[in-house]
Parts: C-alpha cells; sequence; structure tokens
C-alpha cells in the first residue's frame, strides 16, 4: 500500500475520532474545531511516511501538537482584543453562571481543571480517547514506562484534589454519595 492510500485509509478511519478529540478539548465554535483537525490532517499528509500503524495515537500527538498553537494564538487575539478596549469577545470568561447552573458531576471537572495540563491530558488520552499505555506513550512521545508513571501521578493527583473538593459539596449530596458507595456508618 502507497503512503497516499495508507493516509487516505487513515483519513476515512479516524477523521471522526480526531475531530471528537479536539472538540473536547477546544471550548469553541465548530470553525475552530474544523481549523484544527484540518491542520492535523495537513500535517499527516506532509509525514505521511512517518505515519505509523496504527494511526491514531500518532494522530492524537500531532492533534495535541496543533491544539497547542491554536490555543496560543487565541489567547494572544485576546490579550490583544484587552488591549484594544472592551469587546464581548475578549470578556466572554467574565459571565457568571446562576447558582442552579451547577451540572451533575461538576466537581469531576473542577478537581480535574485544577491538575496541570500534562495531567488532565493523560487523564483524557486515557479515559475520554480510550487509549491503552502504549497507545499513550506513543501520544505523548514517551516511552512506555514514562507514560505508566504520568497516568499513576496524574490519577493519584486528581484522587487528591476530588478529596479536597468532597467537604464542599452539600450535605444532601454527600449522603446520596455515600447512599450509592455501599456506606452505611449509621447502621
Amino acid at each position: 500500500m502507497s503512503t497516499e492510500e495508507t493516509f487516505a485509509a487513515a483519513y476515512r478511519a479516524h477523521y471522526w475520532a480526531v475531530s471528537r478529540f479536539v472538540a473536547r478539548r477546544l471550548d469553541g465554535q465548530a470553525h475552530e474545531v474544523e481549523e484544527v483537525v484540518s491542520e492535523v490532517f495537513s500535517v499527516a499528509w506532509r509525514r505521511r511516511a512517518e505515519m505509523p500503524d496504527p494511526p491514531l495515537p500518532w494522530l492524537y500527538g500531532v492533534a495535541r501538537n496543533c491544539l497547542a498553537n491554536t490555543v496560543r494564538g487565541m489567547s494572544r487575539y485576546r490579550r490583544l482584543l484587552l488591549r484594544l478596549g472592551h469587546h464581548e469577545t475578549a470578556h466572554r470568561r467574565h459571565t457568571v453562571d446562576s447558582p442552579d447552573a451547577d451540572r451533575p458531576g461538576a466537581w469531576v471537572h473542577e478537581a480535574l481543571a485544577r491538575l496541570s495540563p500534562a495531567d488532565q491530558e493523560a487523564l483524557r488520552l486515557t479515559a475520554w480517547e480510550e487509549l491503552t499505555l502504549d497507545e499513550l506513550a506513543v501520544a505523548l512521545g514517551c516511552s512506555r514506562s514514562a507514560a505508566a508513571m504520568r497516568l499513576h501521578r496524574a490519577r493519584r493527583r486528581l484522587r487528591a484534589e476530588a478529596d479536597r473538593i468532597r467537604p464542599a459539596l452539600p450535605v444532601g449530596s454527600e449522603a446520596r454519595t455515600d447512599a450509592r458507595a455501599g456506606g452505611d456508618d449509621d447502621a
């Protein structure tokens, strides 16, 4: 199979997986997601001779790099808007949600947000993208043992952050959580 055919097969097989990967990390408009995904496959086309089998973990690694570039660019854009004056795009993060807007399981996202970007990415690649340890190593560009250690440490840090948040949960939600876990201390 030629490199062009290999690329075409990878594109057909993994376009939507890469799109979902980018969309979950890029909280933005559909056109921003499409731009990043097109950049991912543009890089993959240029480097098609280097594409491993299976290509998906490698494509996730390329997507991580493209996302980093996009996020840096968006950050520069927001700073520019702030310097230019009041613009709704520059200030959109300053909106406060109502107290009843809390989603179920929001504490998990809060605990995850408190972690370093590297820890977040290791956890997302294994939980959201369902990568194996070997695939995680390819996506992160490191050895299998380094990937295992990063994942272990990220899970430990997430557990610690969740434990810090848990006492802050309302009394009613703690009781429901304990009942589901089978912990009945009163009996």
